[in-house]
């Protein structure tokens, strides 16, 4: 079963900063959690300081529930990276025949949208990782906010 999920927020941060946080690894683990911890090599500290060939693995990643309990791996592989518009990762998954997420930065008024469509079809529990999907892309949206809120 393909699920297809899609969130919005509107960010009080030009598209500049916005795009410096969805390219920064720590940016980008502080978004995923508590919910999920993702490994990333230590030497990696921006997407964007990567040689990217699309569709070629750029690393592997462990994925831990809560950081306690092993989810599986992810072998992060974009297919795009579009400088201060966003990026499609299309990533082999543990658990998943299909990963693909598009992150896209949009100004307006406010300062930036920030769209994630997601497009999965998991192996097994389609239900139970539609929900869990839904519970982490809006705390990673919460966390974004309230990144954006912190702003003077």
């Amino acid at each position: 079963m393909t699920i297809s999920l899609r969130f919005e927020s509107i960010l009080n941060a030009d598209a500049d900063l916005a795009w410096r946080w969805i390219t920064d690894v720590r940016c980008l683990r502080n978004e995923m959690r508590p919910l999920l911890w993702m490994s990333i090599p230590r030497s990696i500290n921006n997407l964007e300081d990567l040689q990217i060939e699309p569709g070629k693995p750029l690393f592997t990643s462990w994925l831990w529930l809560l950081g306690l309990i092993p989810l599986g791996t992810s072998r992060l592989t974009l297919r795009e990276l579009r400088s201060g518009e966003g990026f499609v990762e299309e990533s082999p998954m543990t658990g998943m025949r299909l990963w693909r997420h598009e992150r896209t930065l949009e100004p307006c008024a406010q300062g930036t949208r920030v769209v994630d469509q997601l497009t999965v079809e998991p192996v097994f529990g389609a239900a139970v990782v539609k929900l869990f999907l839904r519970l982490f892309f809006a705390s990673r949206h919460r966390a974004l906010r309230r990144r954006a809120a912190r702003l003077p």
